[in-house]
């Protein structure tokens, strides 16, 4: 079975009723359990849980402590190229703006790497735009074996490939893929893409694709603020569950991008207030306690300092969404606007004046390959 089985026979109408119609008295019901499920996410996520938000992150707290311990993980994106073939309505990097493109060599991959590198960083998540041509296989093939022998993860936030191509890419070094469906509301995505994006069950079906090929990490998560975000939601902890039973060596990562306005002039439909994004990391971590919980730049300094630890096990830091901007200086066009601009080293200082332990380095690929 596939997850787009499942996604063809729910209802988001009923599931959003479903949210809806749920009573301050069921909120208090489930509070009280001692065990949850993905059953209890619907009741989490609602408007009725809203008054209960400082019960849920002392829940979400006391689970994160529980299996994760006091730490969070650091990581920071390589954007590679800016260069898309895509018109969405809501990226800067849509193929209709007009804008510097610009798609760095091997050797400026490289050197951006070592900046990160030299930072403190051991794990690097590599981004693209979605043009083959301008990135092709064989090119992040090459400069992952390169960057496998420094650092101990390597993943990818890349254009879908086929099985084959995640396979060949495993050998190479890469040990994950994070992949956003943007929105599982199939009417609204197809008003907001143009281009091979459009096509939804394939990205739909991208992380079981990746999966099957035996990355560590398979990494989901919708754009906040496109449609219904306690709908989208749900359907995000639908398939995180879905992916943990099929691929249960995998780890599997749930990211929370909340829209800003992006070039070409998109303004988010939604609106969702820091209260409410809260609230969902919240009963992510509570009915999904194994999953890797992750917040980006894209947030304000004082919401990722109060998320940290609570829910949150993984975050960004002295992010550059443009490719050479580590390194290189280049003007380029930004994929969205960096909110949280501290250093590495100030993101580190806060979470140990939190008394939490920043973590550099969880993971080494001697684990999965035996390497001449």
């Amino acid at each position: 079975m596939f997850f787009s089985d499942i996604l063809q026979k729910l209802d988001l109408s009923q599931i959003k009723d479903s949210i809806c119609s749920v009573s301050e008295q069921d909120v208090l019901n489930n509070l009280g359990k001692k065990h949850y499920s993905i059953k209890d996410f619907p009741v989490l996520i609602s408007p009725a849980a809203a008054p209960f938000l400082e019960k849920m992150a002392a829940i979400a707290q006391q689970i994160t402590f529980l299996r994760f311990g006091k730490t969070v993980k650091l990581y920071a994106p390589l954007y590679i190229s800016n260069e898309c073939v895509n018109a969405c309505a809501y990226c800067g990097f849509n193929v209709n703006n007009k804008i510097e493109r610009v798609t760095l060599n091997k050797e400026e991959v490289l050197n951006e790497a070592e900046a990160l590198y030299n930072q403190g960083f051991r794990h690097i998540l590599l981004v693209s735009g979605e043009d083959k041509d301008k990135v092709p296989f064989e090119f992040l093939s090459d400069i992952a074996q390169d960057l496998s022998k420094k650092f101990s993860s390597v993943s990818i936030e890349v254009y879908p490939m086929d099985t084959e191509d995640y396979r060949k890419l495993l050998l190479c070094g890469i040990t994950g893929i994070a992949i956003y469906q943007e929105t599982y509301n199939r009417q609204v995505y197809k008003t907001l893409h143009k281009g091979p994006k459009a096509d939804f069950d394939y990205r739909l079906l991208t992380p079981e694709r990746a999966g099957e090929t035996g990355f560590r990490e398979l990494g989901i998560g919708v754009l906040i603020g496109l449609t219904d975000f306690r709908v989208d939601m749900t359907c995000v902890a639908l398939h995180a569950g879905f992916l943990m039973k099929k691929f249960w060596k995998s780890r599997i990562a749930v990211s929370f991008p909340r829209l800003r306005n992006a070039a070409g002039g998109f303004r988010p439909p939604v609106t969702v207030p820091d209260r409410q994004l809260a609230q969902a990391i919240f009963a992510f971590r509570i009915v999904l306690p194994d999953v890797e919980l992750v917040l980006s730049t894209r947030e304000n300094s004082g919401f990722r300092d109060g998320m940290a630890g609570i829910g949150i096990t993984r975050m960004s830091a002295g992010s550059k969404t443009n490719p050479g901007g580590y390194s290189i200086s280049k003007e380029s066009l930004e994929q969205f606007v960096v909110t949280d601009k501290r250093t590495p080293a100030e993101i580190a200082s806060m979470l140990q004046g939190k008394n939490l332990e920043p973590v550099w380095k969880d993971f080494d690929q001697s684990f999965l390959f035996e390497k001449d």
